[in-house]
């Protein structure tokens, strides 16, 4: 045993070594919300969500949450109503719901027209989220991929309908791209599946996977429609904790009506204390994200959401513009989508001896984490950067973000024009240059020296330590080693790129 205190300093410093979730643009995922809220969080820490008979307001907020989204998604529902969904733990969950109702309902038909029905299959871009991959291999189903290529970085309507049989399950059409927050086209697909449809016999739905979107085209573009208005359009999965402003750990699943949730899905069960109801992946879990589901519900309104999505859209568009005008980058992202900044270095008419991975490893020293990353299949020659802008990215962020972006370039430049004085390898000094070495920090590999530089003339003149230290800037975290390497000089002292320097340190 510990004392309390000394087992929550050591677990609290252990914790210092994460990032700043703040700064974290990598992420969908919601990083801030009001203390007020928070509150109802803590208080709610202790209940579990699935004891509906011993905790019935909360499930009773569940089913108003469930009613509010579906009526945002324009689910054709009487007055009175209940609509059909349910929380999950996040939009994973959420597909995975929908996917394996959508999977049940073919089996059934295929069943009753006596039919094969063990090679299901389903069709979504190769821009589809890991989950959508999950769901395939976890539930046996084929994987049907229409693959993007440039200039066109979300999935082709015309391309996904050619792949469609007798045996899909489903039409996957992401609202939100994870690489560009791009929307798909979801009414040209529900108008072209419609008269497949028409002409085969078939009957291909589609599932909307909104996990990003959701929570942003209702109040940015209301008139877009991609949701319940769309007859084929059965089911929406859309994340609470992405832009419905709750931290991590929530989701939402709608159905178009009851009748697309077959019912053998559904367990009832009554050891709990009463006959309630479940469909879920998951049993016990925190009630907590539901109710702050709630909270953000009432205490913001179509009027509060509207104003903080159009926020950070303005947000996203200054800070695409003030990156393009660097004359550095080129913007990959669309302005109508989620507000994501998608970006990659130009490198036409020159050639770079860095790539978008050293920017975002650079980036990390000023607090900033943002991805780099190489596009969908069939685009892996793209490598880009990406920047998620939140609630919590303020106008002065995008400022400050564009300032350490151009130190950081200004520093790799430097570095560039300096590498072929210090490339080349001399007799009696093993100086090398940190691109020499490989890899880079996160192992992204490295095209050899001689490659990077073949107009270098390894037969110059030899340079003393001295003349090349002067045109050598190096990074400020070694100036403390330099120091020390002089005093023990002749020792070698391991560079932070993993090489070593002989003589004195640079």
């Amino acid at each position: 045993m510990m004392s309390k205190d000394a087992a929550y300093q050591i677990v609290h410093d252990e914790l210092l070594l994460d990032g700043n979730p703040r700064l974290n643009l990598a992420s969908f995922v919601c990083t801030w919300m009001e203390p007020e809220c928070e509150k109802l969080i803590l208080e709610a820490l202790s209940k579990n969500f699935i004891d509906f008979d011993e905790y019935p307001a909360t499930h009773d907020i569940q089913d108003r949450c469930v009613n509010m989204i579906a009526r945002l998604f324009h689910a054709p529902l009487a007055q009175n109503e209940q609509a059909v969904g349910t929380s999950t733990v996040g939009s994973s969950e959420a597909i995975m719901l929908a996917g394996l109702a959508m999977k049940r309902k073919w089996q059934q038909k295929m069943r009753q027209a006596g039919k094969p029905y063990d090679k299901p299959n389903m069709v979504a871009g190769s821009n589809v989220q890991v989950c959508w991959e999950k769901f395939a291999r976890y539930f046996e189903v084929e994987l049907r991929q229409v693959n993007l290529r440039d200039g066109c970085y979300v999935m082709d309507p015309e391309e996904a309908v050619k792949l469609v049989d007798e045996n899909t399950i489903l039409v996957c059409a992401i609202l939100g791209s994870t690489y560009t927050g791009e929307f798909e086209d979801v009414k040209l697909l529900n108008q072209l599946l419609l008269e497949n449809n028409q002409k085969t016999g078939w009957d291909t739905p589609i599932h909307v996977d909104a996990a990003s979107g959701g929570f942003i085209a209702p109040f940015l573009y209301p008139e877009l429609e991609w949701d319940f208005r769309l007859p084929l359009v059965r089911s929406i999965n859309v994340s609470g904790h992405k832009y419905g402003l709750v931290y991590a750990g929530v989701g939402w699943v709608i159905w178009r009506s009851k009748a697309e949730l077959p019912e053998e899905l559904i367990f009832h069960i009554n050891y709990l204390g009463a006959i309630q109801p479940t469909f879920t992946l998951n049993f016990s879990r925190g009630s907590s994200h539901v109710i702050a589901q709630y909270y953000q519900f009432i205490r913001l309104g179509i009027e509060g959401y509207t104003l903080i999505m159009k926020n950070c859209q303005d947000n996203a568009q200054h800070l695409a513009q003030k990156l393009k005008e660097t004359g550095m980058f080129n913007i990959i992202s669309k302005e109508i989508g989620v507000p994501v900044v998608t970006y990659s270095l130009i490198k036409k008419d020159r050639k770079l001896y860095f790539t978008e991975h050293d920017v975002a490893d650079r980036m990390r020293q000023y607090g900033w984490i943002i991805p780099a990353y190489t596009m969908a299949p069939n685009l892996e020659h793209m490598h880009v950067l990406r920047v998620v802008v939140r609630e919590d990215f303020s106008n002065s962020q995008v400022v400050k973000f564009v300032r350490d972006t151009k130190k950081v370039m200004d520093f790799l430049n430097n570095e560039e024009s300096v590498s072929s004085t210090l490339c080349a390898p001399t007799q009696d000094q093993g100086i090398h240059s940190p691109l020499d070495h490989g890899y880079h920090s996160d192992g992204h590999p490295q095209v050899k020296h001689e490659q990077l530089h073949p107009q270098i003339n390894h037969e110059q003149p030899k340079k003393t330590i001295k003349e090349k230290w002067k045109n050598f800037h190096w990074r400020k975290s070694t100036e403390a080693r330099v120091t020390e390497a002089r005093a023990t000089q002749p020792k070698k002292i391991k560079s932070s790129t993993g090489g070593h320097f002989g003589g004195r340190v640079c």
